[in-house]
């Protein structure tokens, strides 16, 4: 006998000692994931408690039970002069749990996936300038309609550009009809994709309409384990943001699955509940908001972090970001200070839009094995937003 399994022979060279592992308690939920089946197999049903819920129960973000879906910090200077334009209406029925709207994005193709009224849209159109485009995707008319009702106004009054650049479309973020493979550089979200019954479907389709280099960022809520069904389905907890919420190691393996090879988490922040009642139904279960980065750069970003002694240097162009940048929880870049980086990292700020504010050095001829992404942090050990990259992972 021998091997790492007492009583167990080895079967030769190359084989595993020990005997097939059963599958394991996460093979179920993920297949519910990747089936559309995390909120149960009537989908209409799921999107018309939704529709109601945003569409008629509530008329402002006062009305809301929870922190979830409001529960984003204070945005970046930029952002809030430029909101200080946006329309009330539009505001006051606001309902995001971050702010994903990158600076610097001068001329891109925008897509928001579940825009609402628009809030979001708004302030993009104005950072694409008149030579970018923005596109607002939701299912709910009521929504839609207040979203549409300034676009002119907006347009001639603030903006100043001779035509509009925004537009808005009543659609599901799982089937994007009518927009086109390839099509968009940056997609944003805020505290949407918890709510849809087929989360895989909306990863899939970000990824499909992502032109290669492109991005998609966005703020949604995140459970530290996985919710039984009947807090899923609980139709005040879906429409609160917290029942549809992914336990985030499902979520980062919904995005390896679709594509995402190497999901980034740039900021997070926990969620409080202050309905008794909700809170009493949730138990012990945590909440947070969290902005994830996750790039579409085909055949170039690797499960693991591998050094191939690249080195990047952030120029200082970036608006708004003049000293420093952030790439996510863990990469933060110093103006002009050169940073070994592993070759994901490389390809992030060198293959796309952010390209221009970067020069890395070097390529991947060499290979120097593994890069030391540092010491594996949780969340529950961690101030929000403070997650290193654990050994033997991507820098997620």
């Amino acid at each position: 006998m021998s091997g790492c399994c007492p009583g167990v022979q080895v079967g030769g060279a190359g084989k595993s000692c020990c005997p097939a592992a059963p599958k394991t308690a996460e093979a179920a939920p993920m297949g519910e994931l990747l089936q559309g089946q995390h909120l149960g197999s009537d989908h209409d049903a799921v999107k018309a408690s939704v529709q109601q819920y945003y569409g008629q129960e509530l008329h402002s973000s006062s009305d809301l039970k929870t922190a979830a879906c409001t529960s984003c910090k204070a945005p970046p200077p930029e952002i809030r002069a430029h909101l200080k334009d946006v329309p009330q209406e539009i505001k006051d029925r606001f309902y995001g749990c971050g702010t994903p709207l990158p600076l610097g994005i001068t001329g891109l193709r925008v897509l928001d996936l579940g825009c609402g009224t628009g809030r979001d849209c708004y302030v993009a159109a104005r950072l694409v300038g008149e030579s970018g485009s923005v596109t607002g995707v939701d299912m709910t008319p009521e929504q839609l309609a207040v979203a549409r009702k300034y676009v002119d106004s907006y347009t001639a009054q603030v903006l100043r550009y001779a035509k509009p650049n925004m537009r808005f479309v009543q659609g599901t973020i799982e089937k994007l009809e009518g927009i086109a493979d390839a099509s968009q550089d940056l997609i944003i979200s805020n505290c949407v994709i918890n709510l849809s019954p087929d989360k895989a479907s909306v990863l899939r389709e970000a990824y499909r309409v992502l032109a290669p280099g492109g991005e998609m960022y966005f703020s949604d809520v995140y459970c530290d384990r996985r919710l039984p069904k009947e807090l899923r389905t609980h139709p005040v907890l879906l429409g609160e943001c917290l029942g549809g919420a992914l336990y985030i190691n499902d979520f980062l393996r919904l995005a390896r699955e679709v594509g995402f090879t190497d999901p980034r988490s740039l900021e997070a922040e926990p969620i409080a509940i202050n309905d008794a009642e909700l809170a009493g139904a949730v138990g012990e279960a945590k909440f947070f908001s969290i902005t994830y980065r996750l790039f579409k750069i085909p055949g170039r970003l690797e499960t693991l972090c591998e050094d191939y002694g690249q080195v990047a240097v952030y120029k200082g162009t970036l608006p708004g970001h003049k000293h420093a940048y952030a790439l996510d929880d863990h990469h933060r870049f110093i103006a002009n200070k050169p940073m070994l980086v592993c070759g994901n990292t490389a390809s992030m700020v060198e293959e796309t839009w952010l390209k221009p504010h970067f020069i890395v050095t070097g390529n991947r001829d060499v290979h120097y094995g593994q890069f030391d992404c540092g010491t594996p942090v949780t969340l529950s050990s961690q101030p929000a937003g403070g997650a290193a990259c654990a050994p033997g992972g991507a820098c997620c």
